[in-house]
C-alpha cells in the first residue's frame, strides 16, 4: 500500500530525531563511557580521538543530511512531482555533505587555522560542483516555474523538438530526425525558448 506524503515526512522527522539521538549517545559511550570503565581501550581512544571524531561525524552526519533532504523532499511531493522534489533533495545533499566536509576540516584544525582551513574547503567543495551546482539550480527553478512542459515542440540553445524530459540537470529534447539532444538546464535559462506548440494538457 502506497504510503502519503505527509507519513513519509513523519517518518522522515522521526528518522532525523533517530540519527540526532544516535550521534550524541554514540560520542558519549565512545569519549565518555568506556575510556571511564575499560582504561586500557580508553587510552587508544584518546590516541585516535580525532579520528573517531571525524569518522562519527561524517557517518552521522551524512545520515542527518540525508534525513533532511528527505523531509525536503516529501514536504515538496504534497504539491511538486517527483522531478521537482528529487531536485531540492539532491541540492540539499549536495551542499550538505559540503558544509559537512568543511565544517569537520575547520573543527578538526580548531582556532583561526580551523576557519582558515574550513573556509579553503568550503571554497575548494564550491569550485568543483560548480558546474554541476549551477545546472541544478537552474533546473530547480525550470520545474518550478515551467517555462516549458513535456510534450511541447520547442526551440531551445539552437535546437528543435519535443521535450521528453525536464530532470535536475538536463532537458531532454527529442529532434525530428529521432536524435536526443541533452540541453543543460543554465543554457535553457540563459538563452532564448521559442515554444511552437504547447502539449495538450491531460
Amino acid at each position: 500500500m502506497e504510503v502519503s506524503p505527509a507519513k513519509q515526512v513523519s517518518r522522515s522527522i522521526i528518522s532525523l530525531v533517530t540519527w540526532v539521538a544516535a550521534y550524541t549517545l554514540a560520542s558519549a559511550v565512545v569519549f565518555t563511557t568506556i575510556p571511564a570503565f575499560i582504561p586500557q581501550v580508553g587510552a587508544f581512544i584518546s590516541e585516535y580521538s580525532t579520528y573517531l571524531g571525524i569518522g562519527l561525524a561524517l557517518f552521522f552526519g551524512y545520515m542527518i543530511v540525508k534525513s533532511i533532504a528527505s523531509i525536503a523532499y516529501w514536504s515538496l511531493r504534497m504539491r511538486y512531482p517527483h522531478s521537482t522534489a528529487a531536485a531540492v533533495r539532491s541540492l540539499i545533499q549536495i551542499l550538505g555533505v559540503g558544509a559537512l566536509a568543511a565544517g569537520i576540516a575547520g573543527g578538526t584544525a580548531g582556532g583561526a587555522a580551523g576557519v582558515a582551513l574550513g573556509g579553503f574547503i568550503g571554497m575548494v567543495v564550491g569550485f568543483a560542483t560548480q558546474q554541476v551546482l549551477s545546472q541544478a539550480i537552474a533546473g530547480l527553478f525550470v520545474l518550478l516555474v515551467r517555462p516549458i512542459r513535456i510534450g511541447d515542440k520547442v526551440t531551445v540553445a539552437g535546437e528543435t523538438g519535443i521535450v521528453e524530459d525536464v530532470a535536475t540537470l538536463f532537458t531532454t529534447i527529442r529532434k525530428e530526425d529521432g536524435t536526443i539532444a541533452l540541453v543543460p538546464n543554465n543554457m535553457l535559462l540563459g538563452s532564448k525558448v521559442y515554444i511552437h506548440q504547447r502539449a495538450l494538457q491531460a
